[in-house]
């Protein structure tokens, strides 16, 4: 969809016109990094961070907490949220495909919140070191892919408490 849409297109959906859009956004790509910079970091709660780009401190929390209440609550916060950031995400992904400087940004937003859980691990002294950032890489992975398919998936859970409990049981065993 990104790829076929035009400037004109977004800003005659937005009822403005090309001259407009360009005084804020020089290019659809800038359009795709405020929605990621600003709009995903604002659903999510996350702050500036000199360590990430960005973080979110309850994110750290909850994995040095590391308690199966914890880390339940955290990710149903976070899939409360959902339906806010799935289709920031998902343009963010079909931008990144046809515009390569967005690639970058896609990967390095993973990138702090892996980071994220990694510094939750480190702070309370849990894993091994070397094991840290890929434990992070597949919770991460794991809320990913579930947030981005739950709507559309057949897994055979008819709730969604169903859902975030399997993936709280998960997260519990590569967190704690």
């Amino acid at each position: 969809m990104y790829a076929a849409t035009t400037v004109d297109d977004i800003a005659t959906a937005a009822g403005t016109t090309r001259v407009t859009f360009n005084a804020y956004f020089p290019s659809r790509s800038e359009l795709i990094k405020a929605l990621i910079d600003e709009q995903l970091n604002e659903a999510l709660q996350r702050v500036g961070s000199p360590e990430h780009g960005s973080t979110a401190p309850d994110l750290v929390a909850t994995v040095v907490d590391g308690t199966p209440e914890a880390i339940t609550a955290w990710l149903r916060r976070t899939a409360d949220s959902w339906p806010a950031i799935r289709p920031i995400i998902r343009a963010g992904r079909a931008a990144a495909v046809v515009d390569p400087e967005l690639t970058d940004l896609v990967e390095r937003w993973m990138g702090e919140a892996i980071s994220e859980i990694e510094d939750g691990l480190t702070t309370a002294g849990r894993l091994k070191p070397h094991q840290r950032p890929f434990r992070g890489v597949l919770a991460m992975a794991q809320l990913d892919f579930v947030a981005q398919n739950w709507d559309r998936a057949d897994w055979k859970l008819t709730r969604r408490d169903q859902m975030l409990d399997e993936l709280s049981a998960s997260w519990v065993q590569l967190l704690t």
